[in-house]
């Protein structure tokens, strides 16, 4: 597959040399040289920008580039994965808040209990 940007360095190559022909044989003054070489050169870059534009398929080329599906499939994943382990802390963060309060309720109950046995005991 030939690549877009050896069309525009061709034609555009091709384009100064056809403006230095041009130029040199139409005017006799430098600076005319100079400028119409320039100016045809830059004619010949923009059309074969708008060729290149009309006749490249784009659509196919950023795939190659950029495969969107791929990267939605491993996004999907990731998303999965993220929701299964937030799941998994959620889990783990409930039972370890059970544990604390069971903590809580036990450690009352031994203070009511070794107050109830001081006060037996006085």
């Amino acid at each position: 597959m030939v690549k877009a940007e050896n069309f525009i360095y061709f034609f555009t190559i091709c384009g100064f040399f056809i403006g230095l022909m041009f130029s040199i044989l139409n005017f006799s003054e430098a600076e005319e040289i100079l400028f119409y070489t320039l100016e045809i050169t830059l004619v010949f870059y923009l059309i074969i920008h708008v060729a290149v534009i009309n006749f490249f398929d784009f659509d196919k080329i950023a795939t190659f580039i950029f495969n969107k599906k791929e990267h939605e499939n491993i996004g999907d994943y990731f998303i999965q994965e993220l929701e299964s382990r937030e799941k998994v802390m959620d889990n783990l963060l409930a039972s370890l808040d059970n544990m604390n309060q069971q903590y809580e309720k036990f450690m009352k109950g031994s203070m009511e209990s070794n107050e109830s046995y001081g006060q037996k005991a006085a």
